[in-house]
């Protein structure tokens, strides 16, 4: 496993297996260790943690299909990758969603997105 990032995210995960699946395909992320509590994902860019809820909280929160957007959070991360498109439709097939409605700007077109957990995101393309 390459050296602690300088930067990353946590993210407390209902069902571990599930959500380590939606973000390595979803961002294209790597897998660089896993233990039954967590599993860390990096690209060039972040380290990516996905911790699992204790099962004792876990069992007394309800995922509905599709997810129930956590919208009323005080942080939202954002992470590029190389096309909308393709992140839109992987989001899809792993019970998550890249909304429709999309901002530009000089250098980017973004997107909100949730996971199957209902955790809110930003994906962005780089304008070439």
């Amino acid at each position: 496993m390459p050296g602690p990032s300088k930067a990353g995210l946590f993210v407390y995960a209902k069902h571990l297996k599930r959500l380590v699946s939606f973000y390595e395909t979803v961002l294209k992320i790597s897998t660089v260790h896993q233990s039954d509590e967590c599993v860390v994902l990096q690209s060039p860019d972040i380290q990516l943690i996905i911790h699992a809820i204790p099962q004792h909280i876990a069992k007394g929160i309800t995922i509905s299909s599709p997810p129930e957007p956590r919208e009323q959070t005080a942080l939202k991360f954002f992470f590029t990758v190389s096309s909308l498109s393709d992140a839109r439709q992987a989001a899809a097939e792993l019970g998550g969603e890249v909304f429709t409605e999309q901002w530009s700007s000089p250098v980017f077109h973004v997107c909100n997105a949730c996971d199957p957990e209902g955790n809110i995101f930003q994906v962005r393309e780089e304008i070439h």
